[in-house]
Parts: C-alpha cells; sequence; structure tokens
C-alpha cells in the first residue's frame, strides 16, 4: 500500500513541476462546423483556400464570420451544407 501511495505522490510532484501550457493554441482548429485561423498564420498563408479546403473535406463549402486584424486575433468561418440548386460538390485543391 505505500508502495502506491508512494507512486502517487511522486507523480503529483512530477505534475506540479511542469507548466499549465494554457497559452499554447494552434495556429488553425477547426472541426465539420468551421473553425478558426490565427491572423499571425493568416498574414502568411492564403487563410481563404485553407478554409475551403477544411470545409470541402466535409462536402460543405466555407461561410467567413469575421476577422479580428491584430496580432493575437482570429478569423472565424463556419461550413454550410451546398445551397439548394448547386450543381457541383465543393472543389478541393491540390497542395
Amino acid at each position: 500500500m505505500r508502495i502506491i501511495a508512494a507512486a502517487g505522490v511522486l507523480a503529483l510532484g512530477m505534475m506540479a513541476g511542469q507548466p499549465a501550457r494554457a497559452d499554447i493554441v494552434p495556429p488553425f482548429k477547426g472541426n465539420d462546423t468551421g473553425g478558426i485561423i490565427a491572423y499571425s498564420m493568416a498574414t502568411q498563408v492564403d487563410a481563404r483556400q485553407v478554409a475551403v479546403d477544411h470545409c470541402a473535406r466535409y462536402g460543405k463549402v466555407v461561410k467567413f464570420l469575421g476577422v479580428q486584424a491584430y496580432e493575437g486575433g482570429y478569423i472565424s468561418f463556419s461550413c454550410r451544407w451546398v445551397p439548394y440548386g448547386a450543381a457541383e460538390q465543393p472543389i478541393r485543391t491540390l497542395y
């Protein structure tokens, strides 16, 4: 029993010594309903194309929602179903 308690104390001690890392956010994050692109990434790559490719993976089209045009800001977008009457599916590009 003492070995298990000592292992638990050791594990807690190791976790306490690690930083929380709550400030690390990926430059691009999304799912089937939409996502965000860091503004710093958008100044380096074509953010519109990144969003179009992401939504096309789910058979959807992109709709941009907002831009925070400063360092630390994000570009947000949603992935919508292809509108009725559209003859074709979204096109993915090769990169």
